[in-house]
């Protein structure tokens, strides 16, 4: 009954927020003329979470989300250890069968190897390790059970494909999952605003958000002593990411997704990263102007 009445009120509250959203005109219109040139499909939605103003484009649209599925998994783990279904610091044996083939620090393990949960779950956040993740999907039920957590929180869009039954379809359009730039960053403003599960989950899930070790795109533009929530995605033809930034000013949030980019390239110059860098540079300098802030010189180094 209890969760029934939160789910109720943050339906409420989001149908309320929604109501008071006010497009920011400037904002918009930089946006727009980011974007304009790029040889693909991109999406974006901007919030300044002190006065609720926003900035959008093609902000319901359906994009991949690559590893930014992670999040929603993420979730479905901590709403089982709320329902007191997984412990966060059980220890769980590795096996060979969980490999996902790739560079994952998870995959190196031996097979019987014991592992923290809390540290597979870390892996998945900071390090976007395929096959901690893919293990997470497992445990929080599936993605079926993802996908229902994510639709009792008025997420309408954000699903899990992979290894989903009746997604097959999906899958093969989107790939392991698939969100709107508007519903990734409402999930992320859930969390810190504690209402995704419970507080203590909430709080548990934000401090792993803000550990994460690709930092080379949207982050590279904000300065390093200021927190920022964040997971990126990036498969051959999308790139995304999405960042909560605690700034001095007043928290705001973005999500910039793209698909079907003519520039599938990994390298660092590669024109979705480009446009995602220049878009947290952006709004960086657009909310904290005077904050006297630039990359330094010579980052490129550690960079891709």
């Amino acid at each position: 009954m209890k969760q029934l009445l939160a789910i109720i009120f943050i339906l409420l509250f989001a149908v309320g927020l929604s109501a008071q959203e006010k497009i920011d005109k400037k904002l918009q219109k930089k946006i727009t003329e980011l974007s304009k040139e790029f040889h693909g499909d991109v999406g974006s939605y901007v919030k300044n979470l002190k006065t609720g103003k926003i900035a959008t484009l093609n902000a319901d649209t359906i994009f991949q989300t690559a590893s930014m599925v992670k999040v929603p998994i993420t979730c479905g783990i901590f709403n089982k250890i709320a329902k007191g279904e997984l412990n966060y610091h059980a220890n769980l044996t590795y096996r060979d069968s969980l490999l996902y083939p790739g560079e994952d620090i998870l995959g190196a393990f031996k097979d019987s190897a014991q592992i923290a949960l809390s540290k597979v779950l870390i892996l998945m956040i900071t390090t976007s390790d395929n096959t901690a993740s893919l293990w997470c999907q497992s445990m929080a039920g599936g993605g079926t059970e993802i996908n229902n957590l994510m639709a009792n929180y008025g997420l309408k869009y954000t699903r899990v494909n992979l290894r989903t039954e009746s997604r097959k379809e999906n899958y093969q359009k989107y790939g392991w999952g698939q969100t709107t730039p508007r519903e990734m960053a409402t999930l992320v403003t859930m969390i810190r605003d504690k209402k995704m599960v419970d507080t203590a989950s909430s709080e548990r899930i934000y401090r792993s958000l803000t550990r994460i070790y690709f930092d080379a795109e949207a982050l590279a533009e904000i300065p390093p002593i200021i927190q920022v929530a964040s997971k990126s995605g990036a498969v051959d033809a999308a790139r995304s990411e999405v960042c909560l930034v605690n700034a001095p000013h007043g928290d705001y949030v973005f999500c910039i997704t793209t698909k079907n980019n003519k520039d599938t390239s990994w390298k660092y110059d590669n024109e979705a990263w480009v446009m995602i860098r220049s878009l947290s540079k952006m709004l960086w300098n657009y909310y904290e102007p005077h904050f006297g802030w630039e990359r330094p010189t010579g980052m490129d180094k550690f960079d891709r």
